[in-house]
Order: structure tokens, then C-alpha cells, then sequence
């Protein structure tokens, strides 16, 4: 099934509430969280009170994006905030296996973020503790970026390895998507779809059906 996880580093912190109130009530099934250090990517955004706080009020699977630098140090605390998913990156694990590991041991889903210049290769040996296949379409660390066409060769990549290794594997796409493009990516392969901007601007529940519109023909 296709799932659509709003990202709400395009929200209105202001309204935040109220507006991850009206994705998940129009549809969406994921709220995709982009925890950011200021050292892995050059943005820093927020950490554990926000999460802590949102878990509180909505029923959203949580999609947590720890685009940090060793993330394994913050794998306990951000499973006791409340994340169902937890995401770190290929390029910032010494051990990736072993944070994997741990993030399953503690009881959820366990992603691997590619950034775009990353090849998949460096999944080939990690494949049994992973849930999730995140592949970045824009380089980390800011929201509003363009999709990178060259992106769509490396979805049809990661599909084909998704489909050897003979496992149930979710594959993620972040960065630049669209309602314009969304159709061509998930022909390429995915089947999670974040998208911030194009959710969070102007009518919020028009934007998420219109999304879920799309990803429920596929």
C-alpha cells in the first residue's frame, strides 16, 4: 500500500497542531519528522519536546528522519518520545548494522536514508534489519528544494535490489515531490512519498487527497 507522510518541516509552527490535526484527518498515514543537528546538515530544526509534545494528540504513524551525526546515541530517547520509525543515514553510522539492530530491539521499524549521491550498494549487507529504504531526491538540510531528475534511475535501482533480496522492504522518497511528479516516482518504485512544501501550502486537506488520490490508483 502507498502512504503518504507529510513533512512537517513545512509546516506553520504557529498552527502546528491544528494542521497535523487536518492531514491526518484528510488521510495522510505518516507524519515524516526531520530531526536535523546542524553538523550531519547544516540546518538545525527540532529534537525531542516537539515530538514528545505531538505524540500526545495524534494517532499518525511517526516517521522520524534523524538526519544527525552518530545517530545511535539518540536511538532510546527519540523510541521513548514516541517514534514508530526511526530513519538515520548511511553516511553518519560507523555501525550501521548494530543501530539498526538496536532500533528493532527496541520494538519499531528501523530505515536507511541514502542521500543522493550515495550508491545502494551499502545496503547489500544490512538488508535483515532493515524496514525502510529512504532515498533523498535533494541534498539534506533545507526544505523547498527541486527534485533531482536522477533520482528516478536510482528508484528503479533500489527496486531491483528491494526485489532480490526477497524481502518486505518500504521504499521511502524525500525532496522536491509534487502532485506533477509524485505519478513518475511511484512508477519508479516507491511506495512511502514525503512531501512538506506541497502539502503545507494553501488548502492542507485539498493537497493531502489529492496525494492520496494518486497513490491509491497505484
Amino acid at each position: 500500500m502507498n502512504k503518504l507522510a507529510p513533512s512537517i518541516l513545512a509546516a506553520d509552527f504557529f498552527k502546528l497542531g491544528e494542521q497535523i490535526t487536518e492531514v491526518e484527518n484528510a488521510g495522510a498515514e505518516y507524519l515524516h519528522i526531520d530531526v536535523m543537528d546542524g553538523s550531519f546538515v547544516p540546518s538545525i530544526s527540532f529534537g525531542l519536546p516537539l515530538i514528545t509534545s505531538i505524540r500526545k494528540k495524534t494517532g499518525l504513524t511517526f516517521d522520524v528522519h534523524l538526519m544527525v551525526t552518530e545517530p545511535e546515541r539518540f536511538v532510546d530517547q527519540f523510541v521513548d518520545a514516541g517514534a514508530d520509525i526511526i530513519t538515520v543515514h548511511a553516511e553518519a553510522c560507523t555501525h550501521l548494522n548494530r543501530t539498526l539492530m538496536h532500533i528493532r530491539e527496541r520494538g519499531i521499524k528501523a530505515g536507511v536514508a541514502l542521500n543522493p549521491a550515495t550508491s545502494p550498494d551499502v545496503l547489500r549487507y544490512v538488508y535483515d534489519y532493515l524496514d525502510m529504504i529512504l532515498v533523498m531526491s535533494v541534498n539534506p538540510g533545507f526544505g523547498g528544494q527541486k527534485f533531482i531528475p536522477e533520482t528516478i534511475t536510482k528508484l528503479n535501482d533500489v527496486k531491483k535490489l528491494v526485489e532480490s533480496s526477497g524481502r518486505d522492504i518500504d521504499i521511502e522518497v524525500d525532496g522536491g515531490i509534487t502532485l506533477e511528479n509524485v505519478d513518475m516516482i511511484l512508477k519508479a518504485g516507491a511506495n512511502v512519498i514525503v512531501s512538506g512544501s506541497s502539502v503545507f501550502k494553501d488548502d492542507i486537506s485539498s493537497n493531502v487527497k489529492a496525494f492520496r488520490s494518486i497513490l491509491g490508483k497505484k
